[in-house]
């Protein structure tokens, strides 16, 4: 059975730059068996009703700016599955989660920059999934845990975000030295994720230290992945940190394996 990962993606220079990270996640992609196909939740794609896609065929979403036109040149033509999707609708029936089909949307960046660099070749089917930061950890979890039994069917999970995420606090030059409130809150994530301690973890913002920061009332939709990857590996409940480092003096990038 593959474990599920929370993965974060980053800034989108990720996708065209060679560093400590991006090979990380290019050896990855080979350390597991492969998958039969990816569903994938994306910090990207927020939406009030949880979306499943049912695409024939994907485009690639620019959904940034301000960047090398390198980057908007790059195509990632991932294929979908309706056998796949069918079977997620299903589960959500069955455990009463409500749910909406999408025939048209394309992989957001959230999506495409990790998907890229696991598997550059496009060639495992996808089912990208949106996120709804409005729901409570404890809803997010549930529609993780419903997927639960796809894992055993080797279908890889991954929820695509940011544990620290925080454009406004960014030091743009660089400098290579981390904030202090970063890693304070980085070291308590993950001793509650180790412990699995989801009654911690679903008070994170009034107990994590540093919560407003790390995770600003504006931009919680990159943390909340890691609880429908977490939730995802439910029948396991084992949590181990594969890799973190850091740009931007405290934006995290961090890759979670559950189970």
């Amino acid at each position: 059975m593959l474990p599920s990962y929370f993965i974060a993606h980053g800034a989108p220079l990720i996708a065209i730059e060679t560093n400590e990270y991006t090979q990380f996640l290019n050896d990855l992609g080979s350390t597991w068996p492969r998958p039969k196909a990816i569903i994938l939740f994306s910090a990207h794609w927020e939406s009030s009703a949880q979306q499943v896609s049912n695409v024939d065929q994907y485009s690639t979403i620019y959904d940034f700016g301000g960047f090398s036109e390198e980057l908007f040149r790059i195509q990632y033509p991932a294929k979908g599955d309706q056998e796949i999707a069918k079977e997620i609708q299903e589960l959500f029936e069955k455990q009463g989660i409500s749910y909406e089909v999408d025939a048209n949307r394309g992989l957001d960046h959230g999506a495409w920059v990790v998907l890229r660099l696991l598997y550059p070749n496009a060639d495992i089917p996808v089912i990208s999934m949106s996120v709804n930061p409005s729901l409570s950890p404890e809803e997010q979890y549930k529609i993780g845990k419903s997927l639960v039994e796809l894992r055993k069917k080797d279908v890889l999970i991954i929820g695509s975000g940011g544990t620290v995420h925080n454009l406004r606090a960014l030091n743009w030059a660089d400098n290579g030295e981390v904030d202090d409130w970063a890693l304070n809150f980085e070291e308590w994530l993950a001793s509650h994720l180790k412990n699995w301690d989801l009654a911690s973890l679903y008070k994170y913002q009034s107990l994590a230290p540093a919560a407003s920061l790390a995770v600003p009332p504006y931009g919680n939709e990159h943390f909340v992945p890691i609880f429908y990857a977490m939730g995802a590996a439910d029948d396991q409940q084992t949590a181990k940190l594969l890799h973190r480092s850091y740009r931007y003096g405290n934006l995290s990038h961090s890759v979670w394996q559950f189970g």
